[in-house]
């Protein structure tokens, strides 16, 4: 109410103000067509201001702040893929009886482009991501994730995160599943419909976060070579791969 009040004063202000300088001009020129002329000149050209102050221009501001936006929060999936999801990677593929097809797929190279990408997208799109929970180290993924939780309760906390939807689904997906292992005593002893269970939560976050690590990837190699560079070293699914420059 105080704001709505602050502006209609200022409003009344302001227009008092033309009207005395209008006043003023006629009392100086006594040229009422003179006044009349520009004023209406004025008012034709305002239409065309309002669109670009509030619409072209406002686009473009926003347009702006929006990259920024994103630009930061590329700076805290960095630092997911660092604390949790490099290695959460090479643990889901190790419970993927056919992690060498999808490793075949996504041994990213120095040389790839907009196009390799899409088209490897496109590949992992179709891949099972079935996780055997047979082979599963389900004790060494729950310890892993349960020191991870305040890492990952503090990047939900992010405000910003709602600008980027597909990631914020892979941390509920990542931190629901560390809640349900956390939930339970012995993970190594479970009944065969909770380990299905298990099983298709895992296969949840796998998915999505095959996803986002090629998102990832594509985003160093268009903007930061040098840490592209060390991301194709650590790859997950390259059995090949060294930190250490050959």
């Amino acid at each position: 109410m105080k704001r709505f009040r602050w502006e209609f004063v200022l409003g009344v202000f302001l227009i008092a103000l033309s009207a005395l300088l209008y006043l003023v001009h006629y009392v100086i020129f006594r040229n009422a067509h003179h006044i009349f002329v520009y004023l209406v000149g004025d008012l034709a050209f305002l239409p065309i201001e309002v669109l670009l102050v509030t619409i072209i221009i406002h686009r473009l501001l926003t347009l702006r702040e929006k990259r920024m936006m994103l630009e930061k929060l590329n700076m805290v999936i960095g630092a997911f893929f660092s604390e949790v999801g490099t290695q959460l990677l090479k643990l889901f593929s190790s419970f993927d009886p056919h992690r060498e097809v999808l490793a075949g797929a996504l041994v990213v190279g120095k040389e790839w482009t907009s196009n390799d990408f899409s088209d490897v997208r496109a590949r992992v799109a179709h891949h099972g991501y079935d996780v055997s929970p047979q082979v599963a180290d389900i004790e060494g993924l729950k310890q892993f994730l349960i020191e991870r939780r305040p890492f990952l309760l503090g990047l939900l906390e992010n405000p910003n995160l709602l600008e980027h939807e597909s990631f914020t689904n892979l941390l509920w997906a990542v931190f629901h599943l560390t809640e349900e292992l956390a939930f339970r005593r012995d993970v190594g002893n479970l009944h065969r419909a909770d380990s299905e269970h298990l099983a298709g939560d895992m296969k949840r976050a796998y998915a999505l976060l095959v996803s986002e690590w090629l998102a990832y990837m594509e985003h160093l190699r268009a903007n930061y070579p040098y840490l592209f560079s060390l991301a194709m070293r650590t790859n997950p699914f390259d059995p090949e791969a060294r930190p250490e420059v050959q």
